[in-house]
């Protein structure tokens, strides 16, 4: 439990960071193993982080797929987008060999 209030801290610290380092931010973008499959660990990463305008709808939040997860109303929008990490190793082995 300890290991996961950990994980969510430093997620929301980063996210804050670079908001404060860029002035705004437009989207929170999940990816990735933990982003693209775990929709609990979303809602816990973007809990209070409503003082940035971002507001989790949480109907929308139950995906895996590439989706918008942000409510109607927020100003700072949040998605999930899959990625294909096989097709990232396969170009890049294609350009070393």
């Amino acid at each position: 439990a300890l290991a996961l209030e950990m994980f969510y801290y430093s997620a929301r610290k980063l996210v804050g960071g670079y908001a404060a380092a860029m002035g705004g931010v437009d989207a929170v973008v999940f990816t990735g193993g933990i982003g693209e499959n775990d929709d609990a660990v979303r809602e816990e990463v973007l809990s209070g982080m409503e003082y940035l305008g971002l507001k989790l709808d949480r109907g929308l939040n139950h995906t895996r797929a590439e989706q918008k997860i942000s409510a109607a109303d927020s100003r700072v929008q949040a998605w999930v987008i899959p990625t294909n990490e096989e097709i990232v190793i396969a170009r890049d082995t294609m350009e070393l060999i």
